[in-house]
């Protein structure tokens, strides 16, 4: 617990891990409904439902992290490149905007469920290009959240504009908020910075696109590479907090929390996505994936300096 986490302070690793797992069992046993999947070892959880649903459910104060990938509602009949070809922005109705007012209701709507859920000092991140990210951090300021970062996630090879009339975008912001103003929030400074050739981690990152092997089993429209989650996840929790993903898609940010030693639960209304989820989720498992052996050094090494 070097993340300055103070939901849980003075014990034991091993009273802590038991306290995680009580609390992640009881948390799915809230939720009330059937599980889509779970893993063999009780640490990973989907459910094939309305996110809304399944947040009105959970004990209040009860997650550590969510990192959330809300419809950006940009599907309005436009173009654009994929491996250089022409194709459709369109991904289905759940990505079809009603409006700026009923975006933004949406928005204030799930935003709401999620600051009830997450612990006193838990964080939420929130991804999406500019169709929908002003509307996500006006929300979070009228609901009381903590902005803590914008994050430019840069894409490094995005694809090009066809119109020839607008810069490439080659960018998308994650915003990373606390639940509130009183908000002691995790933040694993040291890892970040070990990580970063031990100097301060900026809020412009570099992360490719998601790999060809991440897409092994299918691909979902708006997947997210698993460097970022994995990032994500390292720098606003510890081993065993819970993390959610309200609109899970292919599950990556479960994956990244699956591999790092997290528990997870994700949620999603669309079986296609949910089935490539397991998939995904079923290969970490076979694999077992353990957290990378330089970042275990690196954790050691902050347990060091946290304590000196």
């Amino acid at each position: 617990m070097n993340g300055y986490n103070n939901d849980i302070v003075n014990i034991s690793q091993q009273t802590y891990e038991e306290i995680m797992a009580h609390s992640y069992k009881h948390i799915i046993s809230k939720i009330g409904l059937d599980l889509f999947y779970g893993t063999k070892d009780g640490k990973a959880t989907l459910f094939k439902a309305d996110c809304r649903n399944v947040m009105d459910s959970i004990p209040p104060g009860s997650i550590n992290m969510i990192f959330a990938d809300p419809p950006y509602f940009l599907s309005n009949g436009g173009m654009s490149c994929h491996a250089g070809r022409r194709v459709s922005v369109n991904k289905g109705d759940w990505d079809k905007s009603k409006g700026i007012e009923e975006t933004h209701r949406f928005n204030l709507e799930w935003l709401k469920k999620c600051q009830n859920i997450l612990t006193d000092n838990g964080t939420i991140w929130v991804s999406g290009t500019s169709h929908i990210i002003y509307s996500i951090g006006f929300a979070m300021q009228q609901l009381g959240f903590k902005i803590l970062n914008d994050i430019a996630w840069f894409k490094i090879n995005p694809p090009p504009n066809l119109s020839c009339r607008y810069f490439t975008h080659a960018t998308e912001t994650i915003i990373w908020a606390a639940k509130s103003k009183e908000s002691r929030h995790c933040f694993n400074y040291h890892l970040m910075r070990k990580m970063n050739n031990n100097k301060q981690m900026q809020s412009l990152w570099s992360i490719t696109a998601p790999k060809a092997e991440e897409k092994i089993y299918g691909k979902h429209p708006t997947q997210k590479p698993v460097t970022l989650l994995e990032r994500i996840v390292l720098a606003s929790t510890d081993k065993n907090n819970i993390v959610l993903d309200p609109f899970t898609g292919s599950s990556t940010t479960g994956v990244a929390a699956y591999r790092l030693g997290r528990y997870f639960i994700g949620v999603d209304n669309n079986k296609e996505y949910l089935d490539l989820s397991v998939k995904r989720l079923n290969f970490e498992q076979r694999n077992k994936h353990p957290v990378k052996e330089e970042i275990n050094k690196v954790e050691k090494e902050v347990e060091r300096l946290v304590t000196v």
